[in-house]
């Protein structure tokens, strides 16, 4: 049985990625740390799996880090764990480069010292382009970074590379473009307009208050992105790839589509802008081309952008139906 080690389990993509790990056979390990209330919702489903063991620790404390893969000995790591709201790193900048970009040097070298024949994933980001330098987006494009964020997400994918290169790791990252689900936390914009659609619809709120609706991004489901993450980590030789839908939709075709699949005819009454919400550097369109894993991965997206809103804004309103 072959074994993986998730961080960020908890979160949208490390819930997914552990229920497709566990359907292919894998003992999987989760790290969480240790709070005085522990989320475990988005892996309800499979808390009570004989093969999820979670494991205390934290990205910022080396030693429970080193510890963990020591006992755990496992084929594969996932970091996936990260401060990874963009609009937070402005207000907690030091806090998401502790995270997001030294929190991927402690898990490597943690996997250097105590696991090195294992295989490595970091999550990259799309949001390391920031300022595009060429549309659309591939693995050779130059990163821009416009936020905290995104910088830290670039010291996180450069370190990967330079422990590829300087211990001969197989070690790879994977420059995801956006993905959402209902597993998406509220304080993102997709799963805000499916929840405030719905609460309009029901009745429970007036409006949404948003920022930029100009913004573009490259949307695709979480769900298919966890895939190409395992793929990438079953080939012989670490590679980085670009994972997108090779589309562009802006954050205002999202509360159109969103509306009209709530059933609400007018959409310009179900916003209203606030400037609290609009980045001090804006990122205006994201797009990626997907060309080299389609073509060595044989990974490609099975849900639609359409498909993808209407996922989301049903399930919210189920569930502010119920409550």
């Amino acid at each position: 049985m072959k074994k993986a080690f998730i961080t960020g389990i908890t979160g949208q993509d490390g819930s997914y990625l552990a229920e497709s790990l566990l359907k292919k056979g894998y003992k999987v390990y989760g790290l969480t740390r240790r709070t005085s209330t522990q989320n475990f919702a988005r892996i309800s489903k499979i808390i009570h799996d004989p093969n999820l063991e979670l494991i205390s620790g934290d990205l910022l404390d080396q030693h429970s880090l080193t510890i963990a893969i020591k006992d755990i000995e496992p084929d594969e790591i996932y970091n996936l764990a990260a401060q990874s709201f963009v609009q937070t790193s402005w207000n907690q900048p030091v806090l998401t480069g502790e995270i997001t970009a030294l929190g991927v040097t402690r898990m490597i070298e943690a996997m250097r010292i105590a696991a090195p024949n294992a295989k490595f994933y970091q999550a990259s980001s799309s949001e390391m382009f920031g300022k595009v330098q060429e549309t659309p987006q591939n693995e050779n494009t130059p990163f821009y970074p416009r936020s905290p964020y995104g910088v830290a997400k670039v010291y996180g994918h450069w370190i990967t590379i330079n422990y590829r290169e300087s211990y001969n790791l197989f070690a790879v990252s994977g420059i995801l473009f956006n993905h959402e689900s209902p597993r998406r936390g509220l304080e993102f914009v997709t799963r805000k307009i499916a929840n405030g659609v719905a609460r309009v619809k029901l009745g429970k709120q007036e409006y949404i208050e948003m920022g930029n609706l100009d913004s573009k991004r490259d949307w695709g489901y979480a769900k298919d992105y966890v895939e190409a993450m395992w793929l990438m980590l079953q080939q012989d030789e670490p590679e980085d790839f670009v994972v997108a839908t090779g589309e562009t939709h802006s954050v205002r075709e999202f509360l159109q589509i969103s509306c009209k699949v709530a059933g609400l005819d007018d959409w310009e009454k179900v916003y209203k802008h606030n400037p609290a919400y609009d980045r001090p550097a804006e990122v205006d369109s994201l797009i990626g081309n997907p060309k080299k894993v389609m073509t060595q991965l044989g990974w490609k997206p099975t849900v639609s952008f359409e498909e993808l809103v209407e996922i989301m804004v049903k399930s919210e309103l189920e569930i502010e139906g119920k409550l």
